[in-house]
């Protein structure tokens, strides 16, 4: 006899062994041996899922041809498939028949409708958004839900959330069915261009074209302003107190914040503007007094009060 003989009928009989300490529940027969291979399955089944799917989602980022998005998504779909298999291959290794699940597949379907609706409804945004391509990792979007608003940068597409990163570096969780019924401004979706309005006001003693020109030169100082679109100089109205000017520039990197491009220019602009005989005047306004008698008497009233003599 030889040694793998002995090594088959040993595990055979350690088996059957096993299979003995065990009872009955109808006609199931519930054993020792049942709830190792049990297991041993369901052990099996994780260390097969994660495995094949982090192999499948290295094949698909080493796919050429395609984008950041066409990867995330073809990582997401592998991943759904990778475990889906394993653990319908693991329910049959465990020898339950599909058959007899579908007895509860009605009241199981009740119970993920009302307990995971969250759940399922942010996985299939997930898919929609990658697919949609209207959201994708790199874009630049601003958020305005009840709690606030939201902009940075979109770091990936996960099953429940979009993590986006903000300008003071915080990493913001969205779920992604709010992507999907709130209104998101996409600023790098067709087009990494971004035109800002930053208005100024000149007091109306100063020469409006002089005041014109050191606007546009100070603008082009800053690095991050285009010269392609070239930034331009608009009048927008005749103000109580000045001249309202707006200065409309354009930037490729809106990433990088626009805030901090708003204040260079006019920190460009404070610079040009000392000393050029053009001046940014303080806010003006005029008092009409209807009784100017009667407050002169009230003043002389006091005066004398405080000044008997």
């Amino acid at each position: 006899m030889s040694e793998w003989t002995k090594l088959q009928r040993a595990v055979t009989q350690w088996a059957r062994s096993l299979d003995d300490l065990g009872f009955d529940v109808g006609r199931t027969h519930i054993s020792l041996f049942n709830a190792v291979w049990m297991i041993f399955v369901v052990i099996a089944v994780l260390v097969f899922g994660r495995l094949v799917s982090r192999i499948g989602r290295r094949a698909v980022r080493s796919m050429r041809g395609l984008d950041g998005t066409q990867r995330a998504l073809g990582e997401k779909l592998m991943t759904v498939t990778v475990w889906t298999v394993a653990v319908l291959v693991g329910i049959d290794a465990v020898g339950i028949n599909l058959t007899t699940l579908t007895v509860f597949s009605g009241a199981f379907g009740l119970a993920v409708g009302f307990g995971l609706q969250k759940t399922f409804g942010n996985l299939i945004a997930g898919v929609i958004l990658l697919m949609d391509r209207s959201i994708k990792p790199g874009d630049v979007i601003a958020v305005n839900d009840t709690k606030g608003s939201t902009f940075g940068v979109v770091e990936r597409i996960g099953v429940r959330a979009v993590s986006v990163t903000t300008r003071d570096n915080r990493e913001i969780l969205i779920p992604n069915e709010i992507l999907m019924t709130t209104q998101v401004e996409n600023w790098s979706y067709s087009s990494r261009l971004v035109g800002i309005t930053i208005p100024v006001g000149i007091s109306y003693e100063s020469d409006l074209e002089l005041a014109e020109k050191l606007l546009l030169e100070a603008t082009l100082t800053v690095p991050r302003v285009l010269k392609d679109p070239e930034p331009s100089i608009l009048l927008s109205a005749f103000g109580p107190s000045a001249i309202e000017l707006s200065i409309y520039i354009s930037i490729d990197d809106p990433e990088s914040g626009v805030g901090n491009v708003r204040s260079d220019v006019l920190k460009a602009v404070w610079h040009a503007l000392k000393g050029s005989g053009v001046s940014i005047p303080l806010p003006q306004h005029d008092v009409a007094l209807r009784d100017s008698d009667g407050l002169r008497r009230v003043a002389e009233a006091l005066r004398r009060r405080e000044n008997p003599k």
